[in-house]
Order: structure tokens, then sequence, then C-alpha cells
């Protein structure tokens, strides 16, 4: 019988969009986009990497918003009773400058993420850790003999999604849900805990 593995999104899931919060710290709308809104995510970050140096934004400006976000309301005691019963991976497109904070206040998941490129204190680039990671991770989770059961919210997840044993979408927007109706979505952890138990 081969071992379980659950890879989880980050943002949406587990804890608020970073952007998002940046964007109503700061009154900046465009910032607001995320990967439910633009399935590019080069188009989206250079989009934001404009508005950035257009506002003076550092990292300092972000992370200090990022200071006052905490886990969605749940998702700390999911986490653990999820890391309990099998070994849980997330895949994130967020970037380690960004999520340390929010892994603290989860206790520490395994998190694969990627890179800003940062020169006195301004954002001036990223380094992804590998195109389409997320799908390529699970694929190497399965060739290691891994069943893979992952759950993520924006078009950045499909191919993970896609690529995994058994996907879930997990509150997503209704946009997406109707595009990809081969993906149970579900609103609540206890639903999709209780998903996961039955195929452990």
């Amino acid at each position: 019988m081969k071992s379980t593995l659950v890879t989880l999104d980050l943002e949406g899931v587990l804890v608020p969009e970073i952007w998002i919060a940046v964007a109503h710290k700061t009154g900046i709308k465009e910032l607001e986009l995320t990967t439910r809104d633009i399935p590019d995510y080069d188009v989206l970050m250079q989009g934001r990497l404009k508005i950035l140096d257009q506002h003076g934004l550092k990292l300092k400006d972000i992370q200090e918003v990022i200071s006052f976000l905490a886990p969605m309301d749940g998702a700390k005691k999911f986490l653990d009773e999820l890391r309990s019963l099998t070994q849980v991976i997330i895949l994130s497109d967020t970037f380690q400058e960004f999520a340390t904070p929010l892994m603290r206040q989860l206790d520490w998941p395994c998190i694969f993420c990627h890179n800003l490129e940062v020169s006195e204190d301004r954002i001036t680039g990223y380094r992804l850790r590998l195109l389409n990671q997320k799908q390529k991770s699970v694929a190497a989770f399965k060739a290691l003999n891994y069943q893979i059961i992952a759950a993520g919210d924006s078009f950045n997840d499909i191919g993970m999604l896609m690529e995994a044993d058994q996907g879930y979408l997990f509150r997503s927007p209704d946009s997406i849900q109707k595009q990809f109706p081969q993906f149970e979505a579900l609103e609540e952890y206890g639903d999709l805990l209780a998903r996961i138990k039955q195929l452990l």
C-alpha cells in the first residue's frame, strides 16, 4: 500500500492572501489581483513589481503588513490534525521572505516556495524554484511511490490538482469551480479533513 502525502496551497487555503492585505493597507487597488484573477504568474508578478516601484514600496513595508496577519480561523487546528495523520507539504507560489512569519504561527510545516531578489530593501525581481513547481513537485512525489491528495483555490493550483491522485478545490471562486467542475469544491476544513481521512 502506498504512503499518502497531502499537498496544500498556502494563501487562500491556510492564510489570507498577502497581496490583498497589502492592497488594503496601502490603498493600491491593483495589488488586489491574485492567481485567482490572472492565470499567468509571470504577468501577475511583473505587474506587482511595477506597482511596488511606482509607489516606492519596499520589502519591509510588505513584511510589516504580514506581521499583522494570522492563519485563517480553524487552519492551525486542521493542519495539526492532518499532520498527525500523514505527511503534509505546502506548495506555494509565495516567497520565503513573506512566508516565514506565517510558518511560525503554523508550527513550521514544510513549505516549498520561491525567493525574492532584493537590493537595499527594494524588491527588484523574483526567482522561481522551478516553473510549474506545484505540478512538478507532485509528479516527483508520485515517482517516489506516494499517493498524493492535493487542495488549492486558484488557477496556479490546477496543475497540482490534475497531477494528484485526488484533488480538491478549497474556498475557490465560483469562476474557477465552473471552469474545473471535475474537482469537488469544499468550503470547510472539517469537510476537507473528512475527505482526506477516507483516502488514507
